[in-house]
């Protein structure tokens, strides 16, 4: 990536915040319906989890960090389970940088949906790849939620799910509670550092900030007078929203015809 100057924004009340672009990077969440994708998410986000289900179109997420005075900035993609829209999962798939593939352990059918999206995934990054002669790094976890349901109930073996990450380095398993928040903070820590991103990331590795403080966020100096010894702050945005498919499908063309390496997307929309 070029190291020089396209900038990304986030603006909202009182708080403007600047993210380099080569900071900026997309999680995308997949995996078949009612597996735990958004409990995943929602315990990265704000370590809780909602016993109601409620099936998810399409949710954006969007977090940035202040690390060691760095500015970072994670988009998170979590999508629908149903997929309706092949063509849109596939541009999800493309502008995506890291991806966390969910399955249900007592499941047997949402573990065969991972194995194909996993299949997916490597051949349209990797075609894209093709053309834009980037690295073949693909940061991945395969996800097996519900671990905290009796053995009797599971469908999946340990080692089958073990065996779908065995041939590549930048692929890693676990499983993982999202009810009892068993092994969620670990397999960030390995996505993260298989991305090579700060560990700190990771949410039990910064202190949660909120958005009323986010005009000293980004300040280098940046302390929390109660912590001493980190160095390292992540705030939500509370309002941000999905960039558009237009601008999606530009971040892509600019990437095949080498118009631009700053990863530039679309500034988040703030209302």
């Amino acid at each position: 990536f070029q190291d020089q100057a396209m900038m990304k924004t986030m603006s909202g009340g009182n708080c403007n915040l600047n993210v380099p672009a080569k900071n900026s990077y997309r999680m995308v969440v997949l995996g078949a319906s009612r597996v735990g994708k958004s409990s995943i998410v929602s315990r990265f986000l704000n370590g809780r989890f909602e016993d109601q289900y409620t099936p998810t179109i399409e949710d954006f997420h969007r977090k940035v960090y202040n690390i060691r005075g760095d500015m970072y900035q994670l988009d998170i993609l979590d999508t629908s389970g149903n997929h309706p829209f092949p063509a849109m999962r596939r541009l999800s798939i493309l502008t995506g940088d890291v991806f966390i593939l969910v399955f249900s352990l007592d499941n047997r059918e949402s573990f065969d949906e991972v194995k194909r999206l996993q299949k997916q995934i490597l051949e349209v990054k990797s075609c894209l790849k093709n053309k834009t002669k980037e690295s073949a790094e693909l940061p991945m976890v395969i996800c097996g939620n519900k671990n905290d349901h009796s053995e009797i109930f599971r469908k999946v073996r340990t080692d089958e799910g073990e065996n779908l990450v065995s041939s590549d380095e930048n692929c890693a398993y676990f499983e993982v509670s999202a009810k009892k928040n068993t092994n969620v903070d670990e397999m960030f820590y390995v996505l993260f550092s298989m991305a090579k991103l700060p560990h700190e990331m990771s949410p039990s590795l910064h202190r949660k900030i909120s958005i009323q403080f986010g005009d000293t966020f980004q300040q280098k100096s940046f302390r929390m007078r109660r912590v001493k010894d980190m160095d390292a702050y992540g705030m939500i945005s509370p309002f941000a929203r999905r960039p558009s498919v237009n601008s999606d499908l530009k971040y892509i063309k600019s990437k095949v015809l080498r118009e631009g390496q700053s990863r530039e997307r679309e500034k988040c929309t703030v209302q």
